[in-house]
C-alpha cells in the first residue's frame, strides 16, 4: 500500500471518537468506547468502486491524482477513505481499484477510454482467494444519477421553462426532463440498477471467498433546495434529484442485503453536511477549489472531509458489527 502521512491518521481520530458519543451519552463512557471495542484485523483489503470512493480530484495538496493503483484519470485521491482505511487498520496487503466514471460492468471488464486516454484493468483483477476484506461503493453511474444532478444546474435562479436545454447551457430543468411523459426514467434506471450490483456482490463472494464485504452507500450531501451560487439550481429541481439520490440508496442498501454483504450507512449519519453548508461543514462540492482541504476536485464529489468522515464510519462498523450476522 502507499505510504501515507500518520497526519491522516491524527485528523481522522476526533471524527471516529465524535461517532462513539451518542447524545446525552456520558463524556466519560464515549472516552472509553475505543479501548473496548478493538478494530479486526486483516492481512489483504481491496477497494472497488467509482468516483465517490476514489475521491476524484484533479490536484489537492498532496499533488496530482495516485498512479501507485489505478491510471492518473481515475483521478483517484492519495487520501481517499480506501487508502485512510488500509493506513488505520495497518493491512500488509492493499489495492484499490476504484475509478471515475466506472459501472458495475468495469468489475469484469476494462474501463477504456478515460479522460486522458488511459485504461483501468477490470476492477476484479484485483481479488485473489486470499483477500478477506472488500469495500465497494458502485451503483450511481449504473443509474445515470451523476449526468442527472448536472442536468439540474441552472445559471440564472428562475424556474427554467425549456425541459432540455442542450448540450453546454447549463439552465436546469432536469425535473421536466426525466418525467416527461408521466414517466420517471431516472426511477426507473435506479430500479433497474438493482440486480446488477446484486449480481456483482454474488461474484465478489465466489472470488474472494474468505471476503468481508462492505458496501458503501452515497453520503448525504445532495440538499432539497438550492442556494445560489454555491449550489444553482431551482428548488424544484433540487427536490427531485434529492429524492431519486434517496432512492438510490435505499436501492443500495436493497442490493446489499440481496448480495450477503454488510451496509455502511453514510447517508444517515452524514446529514448537515449537504452542498449548501458552509465551505468548512460541507462534505461535496459543487465547483471550485475546497477549503476542506485546499484541492480542486470534481464537482459533487466528496472532499477531503467527506472521505474522512466515510473512512471513520467504514472502521467504526468494522469496530461494532459481528460479521457472524452476515453469514
Amino acid at each position: 500500500m502507499t505510504a501515507r502521512p500518520h497526519a491522516l491518521l491524527a485528523l481522522l481520530a476526533p471524527l471516529v471518537g465524535a461517532l462513539l458519543a451518542a447524545p446525552g451519552a456520558d463524556p466519560g463512557v464515549a472516552a472509553a468506547a475505543p479501548a473496548e471495542r478493538r478494530l479486526p484485523t486483516f492481512t489483504e483489503y481491496v477497494a472497488l468502486g467509482d468516483s465517490w470512493t476514489a475521491d476524484v480530484v484533479l490536484v489537492d495538496r498532496y499533488g496530482l491524482p495516485d498512479t501507485t493503483h489505478a491510471p492518473i484519470d481515475c483521478a483517484q485521491s492519495k487520501s481517499n477513505y480506501p487508502k485512510i482505511v488500509a493506513e488505520a487498520l495497518a493491512v500488509p496487503v492493499f489495492r484499490d481499484a476504484s475509478c471515475g466514471s466506472a459501472t458495475t460492468k468495469h468489475f469484469r471488464r476494462p474501463q477504456e477510454g478515460l479522460p486522458l486516454g488511459g485504461t483501468n484493468p477490470p476492477q476484479f483483477d484485483r481479488l485473489t482467494r486470499t483477500t478477506d476484506l472488500v469495500s465497494v461503493g458502485i451503483g450511481g453511474n449504473d443509474a445515470g444519477i451523476a449526468g442527472a444532478g448536472l442536468d439540474c444546474l441552472n445559471l440564472i435562479p428562475v424556474e427554467n421553462p425549456v425541459s432540455d436545454s442542450g448540450p453546454g447551457l447549463p439552465l436546469g430543468g432536469c425535473k421536466a426532463k426525466y418525467t416527461a411523459g408521466g414517466e420517471d426514467q431516472l426511477a426507473q434506471r435506479i430500479k433497474a440498477s438493482e440486480i446488477k450490483l446484486v449480481k456483482a456482490l454474488r461474484q465478489i463472494h465466489r472470488r474472494a471467498p474468505r471476503a468481508r464485504i462492505l458496501v458503501m452507500d452515497y453520503l448525504d450531501v445532495v440538499p432539497d433546495h438550492g442556494c445560489y451560487p454555491t449550489l444553482p439550481a431551482t428548488d424544484e429541481d433540487m427536490a427531485y434529484i434529492s429524492a431519486k439520490f434517496r432512492q438510490l440508496n435505499k436501492m443500495v442498501h436493497r442490493a446489499a442485503r440481496r448480495g450477503g454483504a454488510e451496509v455502511v450507512n453514510t447517508y444517515r449519519q452524514s446529514a448537515g453536511h449537504d452542498l449548501c453548508q458552509a465551505p468548512q461543514v460541507r462534505w461535496a462540492e459543487t465547483y471550485g477549489p475546497s477549503v476542506n482541504d485546499p484541492a480542486v476536485g470534481v464537482p459533487a464529489h466528496p472532499n477531503a472531509a467527506g472521505a474522512r468522515a466515510q473512512a471513520a464510519y467504514l472502521l467504526q462498523h468494522l469496530r461494532d458489527t459481528d460479521p457472524d450476522v452476515y453469514r
